[in-house]
Order: structure tokens, then C-alpha cells, then sequence
């Protein structure tokens, strides 16, 4: 299992009931699991073909007395109470607040929700507020040199003095990975009259300068240390 499943899989609570959306080949069910971190793991794909991928992965590693293996549609494999923990990974963020969305009555019951979008990781904190849940925690993690973010999402409030992402050696490549992507963007915009006056690109700018005063921040915190 790669350095971001073991990164989601360290902010599942022990003990937890828990629901892997988008399972693929079941990697994430296995392990919570073979680590005695969840008791029992509904794991579900809305194809068939990662399905019994996993279905064979699961017999293999001796856990499908613990692991239930569903095809459905995001949340919709689910019934009400089930689990305590959802983890979604691997998606869109948009993709996972539409998932999200569409079947809040699942959502209502459970306490942690951990998600690791594959993009506008803004979605799901925005979402996270509209649906009053707190980021509790949220970390990095690095696979062929793609940062990965990976937020945890609980019910109940903590003020967090720092997270795991603020202390990550990852982070402040993170961040230059972040604002080169944005300067890329406003390069181009920047050919044309009409794009360079326009609020996508003061907002663009604005990213970047706020990124490059968490990056020097970060710097100068580390630094100190």
C-alpha cells in the first residue's frame, strides 16, 4: 500500500465502522483490517471489474469475514447507521461533494469523513463548512512525485494549534508545486488584454500571494526550529 492510503489510513479511529467509497482493488478495506484499525468495512465501487479486483484481494489477504463488498453508486451502496467513518479518495473534489450531496441522509450519521481530492481541494473545505463539519486534522503524502492532500473531517470541534500538513516535510513543496501551476496560468492570461483586466485574474494573483506568504512563513517557522 502507497505512502496516501497509509496517510488516510492513520486518521481512521480505532474501533471505527467504516465505509471505503471507490474501493478499487480494496487495498485501503485490507489494511484497516490486517492492523486491527476498523472492526468492519464496507467497501464499494460502482464498477464491477475494480469490484472483483478486490473481491479476490480481500480473500487472498484471509479478512472477508470483516470486509462487505458493495456495487453503488458513491454513498448510495450504504444504508443509514452503517459506518461511523467515510473515506473517499482518488476522486475530483467537485466529484466528492456531489457524492457527498446526494445522499446527506448516509452523511448525517456518521462522525468522520476523510477525503483526499485530486483537485480543487477548496470544494470539499467549502462544503465541509456548508455542512457543519470541522477539518480536524489534515495531512500530506507523496507518490511518484505527486503530492497528495488529505483532509479529515470530523463533527465535533478542535482547535487545532497546528496540523499534520503544517509539519509535513512535504509542505513547502506543496506549495511551490501550488504557485507554479497558478503563475503558469496567469503567463497565459497575461497575452491577452482582456484576461489580464478581468477578476479570474486578480483572484489568480491574489492566490499566489497569499501562497508565497504561507510559504515564507513556513520557511521562516522551520527555520526556527
Amino acid at each position: 500500500m502507497d505512502s496516501r492510503l497509509t496517510t488516510i489510513m492513520n486518521f481512521v479511529p480505532k474501533g471505527s465502522r467504516v465505509a471505503d467509497i471507490g474501493t478499487d482493488h480494496g487495498y485501503l478495506a485490507i489494511e484497516l483490517i490486517k492492523k486491527n484499525i476498523a472492526k468492519f468495512v464496507i467497501a464499494s465501487d460502482k464498477n464491477s471489474k475494480p469490484l472483483a479486483a478486490a473481491q479476490k484481494n480481500i480473500k487472498e489477504a484471509g479478512v472477508e469475514n470483516s470486509v462487505d463488498l458493495r456495487l453503488g453508486d458513491g454513498l448510495k451502496a450504504l444504508k443509514a447507521g452503517e459506518v461511523d467513518v467515510i473515506c473517499i479518495a482518488g476522486m475530483g473534489g467537485a466529484l466528492m461533494c456531489d457524492i457527498l450531496n446526494t445522499s446527506l441522509e448516509i452523511v448525517a450519521t456518521v462522525d468522520k469523513i476523510i477525503l483526499q481530492p485530486m483537485n480543487v481541494s477548496e470544494r470539499v473545505r467549502q462544503w465541509a463548512v456548508d455542512n457543519h463539519f470541522y477539518i480536524e486534522d489534515e495531512d500530506l503524502a507523496e507518490v511518484d512525485d505527486i503530492i497528495y492532500e488529505i483532509i479529515y473531517l470530523s463533527r465535533t470541534f478542535n482547535e487545532l494549534q497546528s496540523t499534520r500538513k503544517a509539519n509535513s516535510p512535504l509542505y513547502n513543496k506543496f506549495i511551490k508545486t501550488k504557485i507554479n501551476k497558478l503563475q503558469k496560468v496567469v503567463d497565459s492570461m497575461t497575452k491577452s488584454e482582456t484576461a489580464k483586466t478581468s477578476d479570474k485574474y486578480t483572484e489568480i494573483e491574489n492566490q499566489i500571494i497569499e501562497l508565497k506568504a504561507k510559504l515564507n512563513e513556513n520557511t521562516n517557522r522551520t527555520d526556527c526550529m
